[in-house]
């Protein structure tokens, strides 16, 4: 599984899953993905188990290990310190925004309301980090 991973969706609100996971289908993007609804299941995967997804779609707001601490964790660790990771959440909290960006977020998202704009963003993001970002090779 590991080999095979592009994406970890880190969400634990099954309808913005199902959300996310459907507009990365129409867009072609979802065909590794995995999606885990805990931060610690998220730690599993990259710490204990050493994938390097392309891209980790991180909710903040999130049971066991927060989203928050899952990102200081994952930036501390040598193996993951330069992966990706964008913030997509619901929170708009200038808090959030300043210590995710201080820990090292490679973007922060904020996830709009309606469908049509939630898809289209959520798109754009995996074409983004799939197909046009250079990973670093020595992450």
């Amino acid at each position: 599984m590991t080999g095979q991973l592009e994406i970890l969706l880190v969400e634990d609100n099954p309808c913005d899953a199902e959300l996310t996971i459907s507009a990365l289908k129409k867009g072609n993007l979802a065909n590794h993905l995995v999606h885990v609804m805990d931060g610690q299941s998220a730690l599993d995967i990259l710490l204990v188990e050493g994938a390097q997804p392309k891209v980790v779609l991180l909710d903040l707001k999130l049971p066991k290990v927060d989203g928050i601490q899952v990102l200081r964790q994952l930036r501390a660790n040598p193996g993951t310190r330069l992966l990706p990771i964008v913030v997509l959440t619901s929170s708009r909290e200038e808090s959030d925004i300043l210590e995710t960006y201080n820990l090292g977020v490679n973007s922060f998202i904020v996830k709009p309301v309606d469908f049509e704009s939630f898809s289209k963003a959520v798109t754009q993001i995996g074409l983004y980090w799939l197909l046009l970002n250079e990973k670093c090779r020595s992450s």
